[in-house]
């Protein structure tokens, strides 16, 4: 009798989709985690191909980017016009960035994030290393920064400072 009624109050929690069974959950997690990743890959093939609006269409509509030193570009049109500018630098210094594929993703839901490191390199040798954190939502089956930063592991060296100017003659 005790068994006929666990195995009736199992059947009926199973069937409304209450509780999830570990695989199901594992494999929906993991299709996530895959997905978010497959953002920052298609990000560094995009930004060392020169491509920004391939970059920018991975943002959400009101994504707001927050690189270092600089003030945060809010807005598909702001983070294209920051990444078009940053692109042509790169490219003019020879520079390629390369993202570890090794992340920590999480997923909650319709959220995610990823947080990483990066290398900087230029004519075959490392400039810069550093971190990221990207935050994702996922909309309508598709995963979108919403919050993308990054900064290096070492600080900027020092700006060289003003000329002084010239001592007056002495009388």
């Amino acid at each position: 009798m005790i068994r006929s009624k666990i195995i009736s109050w199992l059947s009926a929690v199973l069937a409304s989709g209450f509780v999830a069974l570990p695989g199901h959950a594992l494999a929906a997690g993991n299709t996530d985690e895959a997905a978010i990743r497959a953002q920052t890959t298609s990000w560094a093939k995009a930004y060392n191909g020169g491509d920004a609006k391939a970059i920018t269409a991975l943002y959400a509509e009101d994504a707001i980017l927050l690189p270092p030193g600089a003030p945060a570009a809010k807005g598909r049109a702001a983070i294209l016009a920051f990444i078009t500018k940053d692109i042509a630098s790169s490219k003019e210094g020879g520079a390629v960035i390369k993202v570890d594929p090794k992340t920590d993703v999480g997923v909650s839901g319709n959220m995610g994030w990823e947080s990483g490191t990066y290398t900087v390199i230029v004519k075959g040798a490392t400039v810069e290393t550093g971190k990221f954190l990207s935050v994702s939502s996922k909309k309508d089956g598709k995963w979108l920064y919403i919050r993308d930063t990054w900064n290096a592991d070492v600080a900027p060296a020092p700006a060289a400072p003003p000329a002084s100017p010239a001592a007056p003659a002495k009388k």
